[in-house]
């Protein structure tokens, strides 16, 4: 069977199979939570996401333009899959098909991966066609290669903001880059690219690195952490075969500037992520542009030094069939009993029971944007995620999505009890939902209170001054004075979070510029953390209506 395929020309079959078998999982495949997230991305076109930059929404768009289901999401992502396979293969400078076509039965994650509507797979192509072109720029330094290598850096650049990582590398592994005017002229071309994008972070305030730097940093350190992100890499370039792969990456010689930089980018990947754990949870994913270094340096030692071929040998079956029985799982639920990625499965049975008992209303859903997503793609109605002051924002506290919401009735639903205590659960095939009807909503996440400095020290009146920006572009509607605006204070991370309330209503700040908040002095000195929201649903936390920011009690 190995003998067979050692013919160049059964390289478009074994690719083409590769493909068909994407194509068949693509469109069987329900969606999972994220990629709904994204589909939602492709609705609302825009140069900046608040969890990502552009390009996934751009190639959903261009894929669902053609095919209007899971496929048409997905569709621009098996092409892609498909093309990494191609740039890759050509980045190999002393080929062997059977080495080729016996890591990649071992690599699981490229074969399952491989059709997910998420940021990693244009990273990943973009990543390869970066060092295909950078080979290019190596060898001859003229204006064609200067500036597609400027462009390959910014469609990176625009698929994962990690794409960094490999110029950074990639400069480090060879110094004399930067004594190149053609280099520099590569980066001011990509500079310019990615400008839009940059622009859009500076007039929404840079929510992206407020994302990333700040808030999703762990209160504390837990060795769990760098141990979860030490297995998600064997398992991520295996499952059988990661550490073998990883081994022969790291062990074998380069022999040019080419192989350096792929070989700087590996390792400082797997380095920079590693020490990043000691600040929070990685995932696994976040490594995943090292594909194409990993597989091209990996090759490169069993074909050129020698290294055993044995394991790989003895394992490319059971790799397949293992990746065989997830390919099926992934489409069928044959295992209903057992929770293993239940976002894949029942999308649609859960997302109609919710939309009966909506009964026609727009459905809000708490602290989720996977919920609305799926519930928007699977039953084409209006949704929004009302986002608490004591949960992770998203992108929907930037979509101008709620003015459509305000003054109707709508269906406040979520699938955690502790909002609805005393409410009887509506059992869906993903568990049970509560709910309530809330007549006339409103909510006001776009209007933001900006702090004048991240970092307060306490003053003797307790007042702080704010920006008020509203992002709406229009007057808000406000019954009364509105809701009262509340503050969340904590003290990471002894204190639990406690919700109060300020002196002033939403009608205090309509009109302003900028506003003096008053904020009591705590009992106990300490550095305190703060947020300020205003109250959408009575007895609910308040909404997001600023960043987070400190207050030194001293």
């Amino acid at each position: 069977m190995i003998r067979f395929f050692t013919k160049n020309q059964y390289k478009n079959t074994i690719l083409a199979l590769w493909a068909i078998l994407a194509l068949i999982q693509a469109c069987f495949t329900e969606l999972m939570d994220d990629e709904a997230y994204y589909w939602v991305y492709s609705r609302h076109l825009d140069w900046g996401y608040f969890d990502h930059p552009p390009m996934i929404a751009l190639l959903i768009k261009a894929g669902y333009a053609i095919f209007h289901n899971e496929l048409g999401v997905r569709l621009a992502m098996v092409v892609l899959n498909v093309g990494t396979l191609i740039l890759t293969d050509k980045l190999i400078s002393q080929k062997n098909n059977t080495v080729f076509y016996l890591i990649l039965a071992g690599m699981g994650a490229m074969q399952l991966g491989g059709i997910l509507a998420v940021p990693d797979i244009p990273l990943i192509f973009f990543a390869a066609l970066y060092f295909y072109l950078y080979r290019n720029f190596l060898a001859a330094q003229n204006w064609k290669n200067t500036l597609l290598l400027g462009l390959s850096m910014a469609l990176m650049f625009y698929s994962k903001y990690h794409g960094v990582l490999l110029v950074f590398f990639t400069v480090l592994s060879n110094l004399h880059l930067l004594k190149l005017p053609r280099f520099w002229m590569a980066v001011l071309i990509t500079t310019a690219l990615f400008f839009p994008h940059l622009y859009w972070q500076y007039t929404h305030d840079f929510p992206s690195l407020q994302y990333h730097l700040v808030e999703r940093n762990a209160k504390a350190y837990h060795i769990s952490f760098t141990l979860d992100y030490l297995a998600g890499q064997l398992l991520l370039f295996g499952p059988l075969v990661g550490w073998l792969l990883l081994y022969y990456a790291f062990r074998v010689p380069v022999k040019d500037s080419f192989e350096r930089a792929m070989k700087f980018s590996l390792i400082g990947v797997l380095v920079f992520f590693a020490i990043s754990t000691f600040k929070g949870r990685v995932e696994a994913n976040w490594t995943v542009m090292i594909f194409t270094p990993l597989l091209v340096l990996a090759h490169q030692g069993i074909v050129r030094q020698g290294y055993s071929l044995k394991f790989l040998k003895a394992v490319w079956i059971p790799s397949l069939i293992l990746v065989l029985v997830v390919r099926v799982y992934m489409m069928w639920d044959f295992l209903p009993g057992v929770r293993i990625r239940p976002e894949l499965h029942h999308n649609r049975e859960w997302t109609a029971v919710v939309k009966e008992q909506a009964a026609g209303r727009p459905v809000v859903f708490i602290n989720s944007y996977q919920q609305p997503s799926k519930y928007m793609f699977y039953q084409g109605d209006m949704s929004f995620s009302l986002n608490t002051i004591r949960s992770r924002r998203s992108q929907y506290n930037f979509w101008p999505m709620e003015e459509k919401l305000w003054g109707k009735e709508i269906w406040l639903a979520t699938s955690d009890r502790n909002y609805f205590p005393d409410e009887k659960g509506i059992p869906t095939a993903q568990g049970e939902f509560f709910g309530k009807s809330v007549p006339n909503f409103h909510s006001y996440t776009l209007l933001q209170l900006i702090p004048a400095q991240k970092e307060f020290t306490r003053t003797k009146d307790g007042q702080y001054r704010f920006a008020v920006k509203n992002l709406y572009h229009q007057d808000l509607p406000v019954i009364g004075n509105g809701p009262k605006l509340k503050y969340l204070i904590w003290e990471d991370p002894e204190m639990p979070p406690v919700v109060w309330d300020t002196e002033l209503h939403l009608k205090d700040l309509i009109g302003k510029d900028s506003v003096d908040i008053h904020i009591p002095g705590s009992k106990m000195p300490g550095k305190y953390k703060l947020k300020l929201g205003f109250e959408a649903v009575e007895g609910m936390d308040p909404t997001h209506n600023s960043p987070v920011f400190r207050i030194n009690d001293l």
